[in-house]
């Protein structure tokens, strides 16, 4: 694969995650732990199909290669799923996905602290920057009643933190095997959370289709193309790519179905977005990275 075909495989599969905000506010009745089983559900037989034919492998065969790196990724990663939904339900797109852009800050204290990685110098002044631009939203959320929401969207980005390590740790080539665990992983919890607090795993046919779809496409394909690009561009340069996301994501409800993004939200959500960008270019910068596969 191309350097520039990699790109674009990134660039859409950010793209394609960016409308799960849009997605949720189109759903009328389903409950969290219900669009988590929905969802999770479809996500787990798109990536199977996809990893079979990537690695041109039967399913049981694939399913043998699960470890318990996957396994800890799943965990982590399901509580990342389940937690950014219910954020999703309790404040606005914009804030979800603008807070959890500062996961990759949170893993590298993790991994500073968890496996030795010696952050670079820069991480600090960008964190604390990172850190005043989710303060703003944070505090815009409480004067509009969304601090659960905002609470539960930083909890989603501990928990991806984790997974990050973990797969740093790991020195896996991809997550894919870690992602299909927490698919397994959230649709057990969906399942019985939903019917033991909730009263009901059935939802209204539309409600279905757009969580089914949200899984599918938006999340599922969306993950397979950015993990296919990955592996031929250089570290950094897929972090940028996949802020894609982030950007995108609080747009499409503002065009669509008029969600406007607060004051603090935008001055917050750009201070994050540079703190971030900085953090990775300035990363890219210090070392050599390794060329990229053809």
């Amino acid at each position: 694969m191309t350097r520039p075909i990699a790109m674009i495989c990134v660039l859409c599969g950010a793209s394609l995650m960016s409308f799960v905000g849009l997605l949720m506010r189109l759903l009328d009745d389903a409950t969290g732990f219900q669009i988590l089983f929905y969802r999770s559900l479809s996500l787990t037989l798109v990536l199977l199909l996809v990893v079979c034919l990537r690695r041109r492998i039967s399913p049981e065969k694939f399913i043998k290669m699960i470890d318990r790196h996957d396994l800890w990724m799943g965990g982590w990663l399901a509580l990342a799923f389940a937690t950014y939904i219910f954020s999703m339900l309790h404040t606005s797109v914009a804030s979800t996905l603008l807070i959890l852009t500062i996961a990759p800050f949170l893993a590298a204290i993790i991994a500073w602290k968890w496996i030795g990685e010696i952050p670079h110098p820069v991480t600090w002044p960008t964190m604390c920057l990172a850190i005043f631009g989710v303060g703003l939203m944070v505090y815009d959320g409480a004067t509009l009643g969304y601090s659960l929401g905002n609470i539960t969207a930083f909890i989603s980005a501990i928990c991806f933190a984790m997974m990050l390590v973990i797969a740093r740790r790991s020195r896996k080539t991809d997550v894919l095997g870690g992602t299909f665990m927490a698919g397994i992983f959230s649709v057990m919890l969906g399942a019985i959370a939903a019917v033991l607090i909730d009263g009901a795993l059935l939802i209204a046919h539309t409600d279905m289709l757009i969580t089914l779809f949200m899984g599918a496409f938006t999340i599922g394909l969306g993950i397979a193309l950015v993990t296919t690009g990955t592996g031929y561009l250089p570290a950094a340069e897929v972090s940028l790519l996949v802020l894609v996301e982030s950007v995108l994501g609080p747009l499409w409800p503002w065009v669509f179905l008029g969600e406007s993004l607060t004051k603090f939200e935008i001055i917050g959500g750009t201070i994050t977005l540079a703190a971030v960008i900085t953090m990775t270019i300035a990363g890219r910068n210090s070392r050599h990275d390794t060329p990229a596969r053809h």
